[in-house]
């Protein structure tokens, strides 16, 4: 099988992979369908109110996230994940019945926002440490990268099947088709051949194990530096659910069809970035640094677009550079992290990308409100170009490295594994 999907030779990811391509199509869609609720339904063009549904649905990880993470390094994963992702599908499920029933009102959304937090908070680390035990260690970058394109090729679907259904139905039958799509990851669990799994060695129940995966991060500076990185790009810059509806709806003044475009269009970039990931067998702290960097120059350019077309447009390198961001970044946490630890280490990047949601996305919005959309994307791009700067200076400096060579020569010796051994 062709190197870029070698993946797909195992039958279980197979099944997980698709099951996971029908229900991210479902998310795309109520993520649109959610933030569209709230601007144009139960506010009038509130960016804060959409900041905060965005920052409930991710504050349970923060509290959460190292006891979910300890808890997929205890149980069965995929019995784990049956339950999260039933939960999340009937919270889509009941958010979908009362808007179309007409009894939504917004601490409705708020409530389901938190409520699928929680169920998320459990899911997640579990769900990026499960695809170890699919595949095998030697598969994981190339499974890792087919996640992503999986992911983005129904970013490229979802959105705008979401913007097509709320014009012609209205929000409702976006959340109902959200809770069926989970029925296809459920379904995908429970078809897999548990012989054919690799599983870790369950961790038993003892003192200190969450404080035992801190301390085991602290003394890995490669994986501090991913932490801090995706802590603040993940913050102030990847909150394309607000800034891409207000600009759509405050900047160029248009439905929910033109809004629903700029989330597939910002896919062609993350599925290309997606692809050219799946034929690496190797990652270097340099794609993690450079994507940062990359990403908050095209965000920079993206918003300053005068017109909906160009600015559409600019979404492209920026779908690009964030997928690359957060590939290496994901790859790089699975691949050197003790298998004994990697539910903890997982939970704790989870909680670092998703937990500054909280505070990043009511900020955003208010920003937003206030100031302009345009000014919102500005803070993410000026925000990521630096923490990449002294990202890419307190690496070189920990590898004696001068930074003319670093961009002269993508040298072996930038290889997260030349990194990992200065932690030892």
């Amino acid at each position: 099988m062709n190197s870029m999907f070698r993946a797909l030779r195992v039958r279980n990811y197979r099944l997980w992979v698709t099951g996971a391509l029908v229900s991210n199509i479902g998310t795309w869609m109520q993520r649109v369908a959610q933030d569209w609720l709230v601007l144009t339904v139960l506010t009038n063009n509130s960016g804060t109110a959409a900041g905060i549904v965005t920052g409930l649905q991710f504050l349970p990880i923060v509290f959460l996230g190292p006891y979910a993470g300890l808890l997929g390094d205890r149980v069965n994963k995929r019995k784990l994940l049956l339950v999260t992702q039933t939960c999340m599908g009937f919270c889509a499920l009941l958010l979908g019945i009362l808007v179309v029933t007409g009894s939504v009102q917004l601490w409705h959304v708020y409530v389901l926002a938190l409520l699928l937090g929680v169920a998320s908070a459990f899911d997640a680390p579990s769900r990026q440490a499960f695809v170890s035990e699919v595949v095998g260690k030697e598969d994981v970058p190339n499974a890792v990268a087919l996640n992503s394109a999986s992911f983005n090729l129904a970013r490229l679907a979802g959105p705008g099947v979401a913007g097509l259904v709320i014009a012609l139905v209205g929000t409702g039958p976006a959340f109902l088709i959200n809770a069926a799509s989970f029925a296809a990851v459920i379904l995908s669990l429970w078809r897999m051949r548990a012989h054919e799994l690799v599983p870790t060695v369950h961790v038993p129940r003892a003192k200190g194990q969450i404080r035992e995966g801190l301390v085991y991060i602290r003394q890995r500076p490669d994986l501090l530096m991913i932490m801090v990185l995706v802590f603040v790009v993940g913050t102030f810059g990847m909150n394309f659910q607000i800034t891409n509806a207000l600009m759509a709806t405050t900047v160029f003044h248009l439905g929910p069809g033109e809004y629903g475009l700029l989330g597939s269009v910002m896919a062609v970039g993350t599925l290309v970035a997606a692809l050219l990931a799946a034929r690496r067998k190797t990652m270097r702290m340099l794609y993690i640094v450079g994507g940062a960097l990359a990403f908050g120059v095209t965000v920079a350019i993206a918003a300053f677009m005068p017109s909906f077309a160009l600015y559409a447009l600019a979404l492209i390198p920026v779908g690009l550079a964030s997928l690359t961001f957060m590939n290496a970044c994901n790859t790089t946490v699975q691949l050197t992290t003790d298998a004994a630890m990697r539910g903890r280490v997982l939970a704790v990047y989870m909680v670092v990308l998703q937990g500054g949601t909280p505070i990043g996305a009511p900020l955003v919005g208010w920003i937003a409100t206030e100031f302009g959309a345009r000014w919102s994307l500005g803070l993410g791009a000026v925000v990521a170009v630096l923490a990449a700067l002294i990202a890419l200076v307190m690496m070189n400096r920990r590898n004696n490295v001068r930074l003319r060579d670093q961009f002269r020569s993508m040298r072996p010796s930038f290889m997260v594994q030349g990194l990992h051994r200065t932690a030892g």
